[in-house]
């Protein structure tokens, strides 16, 4: 029997007239059936979440804390459980399923902690002689209802970047959660009712992406957060209205190797980051430069290493590489890929689609204005370019519409600064790849990529409103 996920709504479980099947990209079979939320299930979704508001924002520090450590420790007990349904539905390979899962972890233990630091500031307003005995107290204030949208490629711990937040500041949240993964949404719902947060204060509406935007329209939502791709990211932006909007979104992440770098090291960084999860990750690696005098023993490591990488069965633990969300996203992949070899782009290695499986790809002779080089591919396959001078290779990281993240293999100090300041990016990570993040560093980029940044602090400060208090001793 094919089990059923039911829409969450003012703490309580709901049905309806409409269900979406949810196969397995790896294969075929089918996971889960989940009822899509209506246009009046969105509606009493905003009506609790508002009702809910007004409890929320009352919850003291510590009960806000103990909430969120709950969450995480339910998370901790159901791990595996998470696991296998993040392979289940999307098809990552379970060692990074099983790694998705700590982070989320990880992501609720570190939002509990800030929960009891959302500090304010005294500020001294006596600077000029006409407002002598004046002083300044700034606090933070939850903002109201804000709605999340989620994508399918981190099903759980993008989702927790967006709720753990949300808690730990005091606001309610709807999550809308990717049509394409959206079953560890209603394990972590199931989760979060028994938390002791305020009924109405989390909602779970899956529903079709066209749906979603009569919330995003709607005055009553204090704030929209989305991760997803520019275009849809953007066009939410244009009819968003007066709201906050945080957006992160894609991304075509470039490495600079110089020749002062552990090779070594590098190299098995980069493949993997390149490749690892099919490369289905905005800070995938997918533009590589390496400067000309290491480069021939670089392309020919490079290949190696890739060659060693394990493609197949998302289940088996040493899988790298699993299927594609779904065939669409491989086959477009292999258009992207063969439209390059058609105007003068060389495969080293791979190049070849089988079903929703697409091979590690490395590329050579991309010019900068083919997709596979300057749009994101989101998929295992990268670009190889060699470089003269350093500036120059920063140049043409900085030749992208996106700016996520970059890495920098280098122990030139010198070149390190420079990089940080002259790369367009949201984050340079220095001596690993662009891939890397960890939960509670600020998350978010420039450009195409985005604005507004996660990493629980960071979105707490999104998510609230400073207001000020002016205390005059007369």
């Amino acid at each position: 029997m094919v089990p059923e996920y039911k829409i969450f709504i003012n703490g309580e479980w709901r049905t309806s007239p409409r269900k979406l099947q949810v196969k397995s990209p790896f294969n075929g079979e089918v996971v889960g059936e989940v009822y899509l939320a209506s246009p009046d299930d969105l509606e009493d979704a905003v009506i609790s979440a508002q009702k809910a508001f007004e409890e929320t924002k009352k919850l003291p520090s510590y009960k806000r804390a103990e909430i969120l450590e709950f969450i995480s420790n339910e998370i901790a007990r159901r791990k595996e459980e998470f696991s296998q349904m993040i392979t289940k539905e999307m098809g990552k390979p379970i060692l990074f399923s099983r790694a998705e899962v700590e982070r989320a972890i990880f992501t609720f233990k570190i939002a509990s902690e800030e929960a009891k630091r959302i500090n304010g500031e005294i500020i001294p307003l006596d600077l000029a002689s006409h407002s002598e005995g004046r002083f300044g107290f700034v606090r933070r204030f939850p903002i109201g209802v804000i709605l999340a949208i989620t994508p399918f490629n981190f099903p759980l711990n993008l989702v927790a970047h967006k709720v753990a937040p949300a808690i730990a500041s005091g606001n309610p949240i709807i999550l809308k959660p990717s049509s394409q993964a959206p079953i560890v949404s209603a394990m972590l719902a199931e989760i979060i009712e028994k938390s002791g947060y305020p009924t109405g204060g989390f909602n779970l509406v899956p529903c079709k992406s066209d749906e979603i935007e009569l919330l995003v329209r709607d005055d009553r939502i204090k704030m929209v957060s989305f991760t997803g791709s520019s275009e849809v990211g953007w066009r939410l932006k244009s009819i968003a209205g007066k709201k906050k909007i945080t957006l992160e979104l894609g991304g075509n992440a470039a490495v600079v190797v110089e020749p002062d770098a552990n090779l070594d090291y590098a190299i098995k960084r980069i493949a993997l980051g390149s490749f690892g999860q099919a490369g289905q990750s905005c800070i995938a690696v997918q533009r590589i430069y390496v400067n000309e005098k290491i480069y021939d023993e670089f392309e020919k490591q490079f290949v190696e290493e890739t060659k060693k990488i394990k493609v197949g069965n998302p289940f088996e633990p040493d899988t790298i590489v699993g299927p594609m969300i779904d065939e669409n996203a491989a086959m477009k992949t292999e258009n992207w890929v063969n439209e390059a070899i058609q105007n003068g782009a060389r495969i080293l290695i791979g190049g070849k689609r089988n079903g929703t499986f697409y091979e590690p790809t490395i590329l050579v002779d991309v010019k900068p204005d083919m997709k596979v080089s300057c749009q994101e591919v989101f998929a295992p396959v990268v670009t190889l370019e060699k470089y003269r001078y350093f500036e120059e290779a920063i140049e043409k990281v900085n030749n992208s519409r996106y700016g996520l993240q970059a890495g920098v293999f280098t122990s030139d100090y010198k070149k390190i600064f420079y990089a940080f300041e002259k790369i367009e990016v949201g984050g340079v990570i220095i001596n690993d790849y662009s891939t890397y993040r960890i939960d509670h560093m600020p998350y978010g980029g420039v450009k195409d990529s985005g604005f507004g940044r996660e990493g629980i602090r960071y979105a707490i400060q999104e998510m609230t409103e400073m207001k000020l208090l002016v205390l005059n001793f007369i």
